[in-house]
């Protein structure tokens, strides 16, 4: 009799790809293919199907650890590393007060962790204090989201509708390595006589399969979106009838668009005049023939535009586009965002994010507050206020906050201007961590809580199209290892609240739908059985009162936008610099990203053989004639320097960016360590940090003294 196969999904990015895992007589388990589930048909990149690798004992946390008397990391038993985080967390706050213990989560957490961890942050603890490095994602297009059109979700419509449009506009990805997967339904766009163009200052593998690449200077998204629309505006291409009927803002926003004429967008960002008109022209008259469905169009916009001062504005431009040329709000159009973290989307829709409360409520709205205490038992006067956004809080380690719990990120790698970031985390007076590994900023902590994997724990994640989907636990870990619902429940308890912490995830999602109910991403409707049976419900999904369920929302904005009056907003924007340019001492721009084989900090893919051979280690890529002239060849040691720090790593030669442009992969710590020089500049609006450009210089390794 053949072993059981258990369905789940991928542990890594958005896609949530499914696969179907199997346990091995001698331990583990094996990845097989789960062909259909309708986003992934089947396909894993090489950090699904190697997944099951961090599971092993030799990878991987199996125990709880403390910080000994001679200050090294030693084991112990649970109930003293869960006494020792209490008593950190209640010393600071007799000693501080509630706001200076710090909460911090993360975008791979699932929807009832993530809901848990806001609960206790704002229940338990009533600190304000409480954000997720899922801000570090794509805050910057959920506000603009939020501005157009009343509501946020990643992508309006499903995946397999990008297959079948007319026109793709992909701003800022590289599909091609970041979700593999994903890249077939660019590739059947295409066959089906649909055209693509990306926007992206390297040549990526995504890049080369597109139908017009356009290669600006980094940071000058803003001006070609609005560019772009000059051009569609000047020549003829808007849907007066759209504008007219389904949006408001038009003439506040388009005096901003005439003054980005196509000479001076040219100047801005490096691409010429005539690829400017090809990309209105594909994007505008798409369609139509006999191999396309649809006349239709879509912006698809990644980290690229969105990790800037300016990402939300940027985002809003590109959503102008869309809506001036009635590319949304239709069938088979419309803008969406490619989520990067496996939960980036359900993490921040239920309370990790500082501002928010489950269902994607606002922490300042009354009416929301009042709906989530009565759900919760509590008072809602008792319920903090609004607090700092992930950058401002980890720059507020050790002068503002004194302790925090952190679970499922890794800053010491991933934040910007990390350096820095290290010393304030270094400096705190207490730091608790919850991971599957013992990451760079586990090292750092006094206590280590050893927690469930993906494999070994059931939960729900909302993907980037807004399905809700299922992992199912096929392993138990092993037996000093615990899931974080039972971390967050024996804290509670030992901080005075016996009950309301469950740790069955199938209790706490019932109580996410109750409170998600009438929110924004109302998920009331959707239950375990609905997701198994429908491979995944799309909120929103309200619960009914007649026998009949509701079907979920796979294409929103159909009939009306989630606005007071139903229409979709135009915002007026302008280019402006990003908060960083070259100059003389700092000559070059710095763009940062990732490579096919890492993910994220690289905490988990870092203890992974195959993924390792194939990315062993940082580089710095630039263009030939920087190469020349500098003096250096493929596989010298390159020392790369901002105003923040310094980062030294081999060259990768390629013409493949642009001249005045260097690249490098954020996934190693070390003096390989990328955000060592990126700028922390905050977006006004979402407060996103500007990872994607600054200033450089780029020297010889031997020459600054190795």
């Amino acid at each position: 009799m053949s072993p059981s196969t258990v369905d789940t999904h991928c542990p890594y990015c958005a896609l949530q790809c499914g696969m179907g895992l199997v346990a091995l007589p001698a331990g583990g388990v094996e990845v097989v293919e789960r062909t259909a589930f309708p986003v992934n048909r089947g396909a894993l990149c090489g950090k699904g199907r190697t997944a099951p690798e961090v599971l092993a004992r030799g990878a991987r946390l199996t125990g709880p650890l403390v910080r000994g008397a001679g200050g090294a990391l030693e084991p112990a038993g649970w109930d003293e590393a869960l006494d020792r985080v209490a008593e950190g967390l209640l010393r600071t706050r007799a000693a501080h007060g509630r706001d200076a213990v710090g909460v911090f989560g993360g975008g791979g957490l699932t929807n009832e962790k993530a809901y848990a961890l806001g609960k206790f942050a704002r229940v338990v603890l009533r600190t304000s204090q409480i954000d997720y490095n899922g801000r570090f994602c794509m805050s910057s297009a959920a506000a603009a989201h939020q501005r157009a059109f009343g509501l946020d979700r990643g992508l309006p419509f499903p995946l397999e509708d990008i297959a079948r449009t007319g026109c793709v506009i992909l701003v800022g990805s590289n599909l091609a390595e970041t979700m593999p997967p994903a890249l077939r339904y660019l590739t059947e766009l295409r066959e089906r006589g649909g055209k693509l163009i990306v926007v992206d200052p390297r040549r990526t593998r995504t890049a080369e399969q597109a139908d017009l690449h356009l290669q600006p200077r980094p940071g000058t998204d803003l001006a070609l979106a609005l560019g772009l629309l000059h051009l569609a505006l000047a020549e003829g291409y808007l849907d007066e009838e759209f504008i007219a009927e389904r949006t408001n803002g038009w003439a506040e926003a388009r005096p901003g668009v005439m003054a980005h004429w196509p000479e001076l967008v040219e100047r801005i960002t490096g691409v010429p005049v005539p690829q400017l008109r090809e990309a209105v022209r594909l994007f505008c008259s798409s369609g139509g023939t006999s191999r396309t469905e649809s006349g239709g169009g879509m912006v698809l916009t990644a980290r690229g535009p969105e990790q800037q001062s300016k990402g939300t504005d940027t985002v809003s431009a590109w959503i102008n586009l869309c809506l001036a040329t009635g590319r949304a709000g239709r069938p088979l159009s419309g803008y969406g965002c490619l989520t990067g973290q496996g939960n980036g989307q359900g993490g921040r829709e239920h309370g990790q994010k500082a501002d928010q409360l489950p269902g994607y409520r606002k922490l300042d709205d009354p009416a929301a507050r009042a709906h989530v205490a009565a759900v919760w038992g509590v008072d809602p006067d008792d319920l903090p206020a609004p607090g700092r956004s992930a950058y401002e809080l980890l720059d507020a380690l050790g002068v503002d906050v004194h302790a925090l719990l952190l679970m499922g990120s890794n800053p010491v790698v991933s934040a910007p201007r990390a350096a820095h970031i290290t010393e304030r985390i270094a400096s705190l007076g207490f730091l608790a961590v919850c991971d599957v590994v013992l990451s760079e900023t586990a090292e750092l902590a006094d206590v280590v809580l050893p927690v469930t994997q993906w494999a070994e724990e059931t939960g729900t994640t909302t993907n980037l199209e807004g399905r809700v989907i299922l992992r199912r636990k096929a392993i138990d870990p092993p037996p000093e290892v615990r899931t974080d619902l039972e971390v967050l429940h024996g804290l509670a308890a030992r901080l005075g609240w016996e009950k309301g912490f469950p740790t069955d995830p199938e209790e706490v999602f019932d109580e996410l739908r109750r409170a998600s109910a009438g929110g924004p991403a109302d998920y009331s409707g959707i239950t375990y059985r609905r997701i198994a049976e429908e491979d995944g419900v799309f909120w929103p999904c309200p619960e009914t009162s007649s026998p009949a369920e509701h079907p979920g929302t796979p294409r929103l904005f159909l009939d009306r936008f989630a606005t007071p009056d139903g229409r979709a907003r135009f915002v007026p924007v302008l280019h402006r610099p990003s908060a960083e340019e070259p100059s003389a001492e700092y000559p070059l721009y710095l763009t940062t990203g990732r490579v096919l084989a890492q993910y994220q900090s690289g905490a988990q893919t870092r203890r992974v053989r195959e993924l390792n051979a194939a990315s062993p280690g940082p580089f710095v890529q630039l263009h030939p004639q920087l190469a020349e002239r500098l003096g250096v060849a493929e596989g010298d040691a390159l020392a790369v320097t901002s105003r923040r720090g310094r980062a030294v790593a081999p060259a990768m030669v390629s013409s493949a960016i642009r001249p005045d442009t260097v690249f490098m992969p954020f996934h190693w710590p070390g003096e390989g360590r990328a955000n060592n020089l990126t700028n922390p500049a905050l977006d006004p609006t979402s407060r996103m940090p500007e990872f994607k450009v600054c200033a450089v210089r780029v020297e010889r390794a031997a020459a600054v003294g190795g």
